[in-house]
């Protein structure tokens, strides 16, 4: 088939730069952080622009830590404006690369297989990234960053290590010139999937460096990592066989729903009842919203308390395949109360609705009322109707009122944080195709 090639792209400090943009500012000379002054001081900076990251403030840090001689912009963020400036550079990629070339891996950043379109616009790979990052930073005033590779992981890398040390912004690597330069790299961490735990564990049997990885027994590996070895091994010499068109094609043999938040203080056990009831309701919507049933719930709880205390994790299996409110949020509740330590404070609690399946392979136990399933159903599809008609908080339950209830105040956010007004979208998105927005993950 050839050598492909791939481009990379990451666009720098994307909350930072968007809020930059708006304001008619250079991202790359103007100190602005992205974080909620609403909070206190120890809430943390979702995003920090390149200036700031010049002086020394790391990205995701909190206020206090930035230090106090600084000037800065403190702006609040607005999750529903990255989205549209994220589908407008999407849009930018389409100029250039079809739909089925493309990989969405974040907000931020994107997978283009441009092999087939070199000899087309008659570019090398470095040209047709330059031309694509110059059309975001005009159209858009976003800074954009490159990496070019033979394979996916050889362009996540450069982009990752390479790239933020170029004049141009841009990396470049192949298999040789990735053992040439890399292989003595450090920190390892670096690496994509290379993690602190990684690290310890590999430097333990003596290995170091992507080249002591390489060199290894591979059956040392193999023990301390199992099957997740051969991934490892292949990374070191450089290579990857998946490709743009194999995740595509992929398909989960098992699917899970999660939801999880960080409470705003203390709660009491009660209290944390009452969350965990709220998370399961709005769970149970979704799952409606999108035609799936779950036979199992997962529940963690995570506490504040001197000394640290362990957080709480179970599981609950159901009697039948279900989205009903009723069953869902009476499972929940005995879940939470089953495993959660009535004398600790919790801030931490994430739901995940286990092997969600399809509404057609739902089946009815011997044992439940499908009169009470059908008519929840019904009820649930009313709720979701008007809540797309007059906005999420248009139908709340009584619970919803409670003063540590927290769902009309998420209701406002998207993945934790404000949406914001929602008005900011570019002129470039006009007109906007629906399929471009379920594009960027959310």
């Amino acid at each position: 088939m050839g050598q492909r090639q791939y481009l990379c792209i990451d666009l720098k400090s994307f909350y930072a730069s968007v809020e930059c943009s708006i304001r008619g500012l250079d991202s790359l000379t103007t100190n602005l952080v992205v974080a909620d002054p609403s909070r206190s001081e120890k809430t943390i900076c979702l995003a920090v622009s390149p200036s700031m990251k010049a002086l020394g403030v790391r990205n995701r840090c909190r206020v206090f830590e930035i230090p106090k001689n600084i000037d800065y912009i403190m702006a609040p963020p607005q999750m529903q404006t990255y989205i549209h400036y994220s589908a407008a550079i999407y849009r930018i990629y389409l100029n250039y690369i079809a739909r089925e070339d493309i990989h969405v891996y974040s907000i931020d950043e994107a997978f283009l297989d441009v092999t087939d379109y070199l000899p087309l616009y008659h570019m090398s790979a470095r040209q047709l990234g330059i031309t694509i990052m110059n059309e975001i930073n005009v159209k858009l005033g976003i800074r954009a960053t490159c990496g070019i590779g033979s394979n996916l992981y050889l362009a996540k890398i450069a982009l990752d290590i390479l790239s933020k040390h170029s004049p141009d912004f841009i990396g470049e690597l192949e298999e040789e010139t990735y053992r040439t330069r890399l292989w003595d790299h450090l920190p390892l961490t670096d690496f994509w999937r290379i993690g602190p735990g990684t690290v310890r564990r590999l430097s333990k049997v003596g290995i170091r460096t992507m080249r002591d990885i390489a060199g290894a027994d591979p059956d040392v590996l193999y023990r301390l990592f199992g099957i997740d070895a051969e991934l490892l091994i292949d990374h070191a010499f450089g290579r990857e066989d998946v490709t743009i068109a194999d995740i595509r094609e992929y398909h989960a043999s098992a699917n899970c729903l999660s939801s999880g938040q960080v409470l705003p203080c203390a709660y009491s056990f009660a209290e944390g009842e009452l969350i965990v009831k709220e998370m399961m309701d709005l769970m149970c919507l979704d799952l409606v919203d999108r035609g799936l049933t779950t036979a199992s719930i997962s529940l963690y709880v995570g506490y504040e308390s001197r000394p640290p205390h362990a957080p709480s994790k179970g599981t609950l299996s159901l009697e039948e395949d279900t989205n009903s409110n009723t069953i869902l949020d009476l499972a929940a509740s005995r879940l939470y109360r089953q495993i959660t330590d009535p004398n600790a404070y919790v801030r931490r609690i994430t739901l995940t609705a286990n092997r969600v399946l399809p509404e057609e392979y739902h089946q009815y136990s011997f044992f439940g009322d499908p009169m009470i399933t059908e008519r929840d159903h019904k009820i649930q599809k009313a709720v979701l109707d008007l809540k797309r008609r007059f906005g999420k908080n248009a139908v709340l339950k009584g619970m919803n009122l409670q003063e540590k209830a927290t769902t009309r105040e998420r209701n406002l956010q998207i993945g934790g944080h404000k949406a914001g007004p929602g008005n900011q979208a570019p002129k470039l998105l006009d007109p906007l195709e629906e399929e471009d927005y379920e594009k960027i993950p959310q």
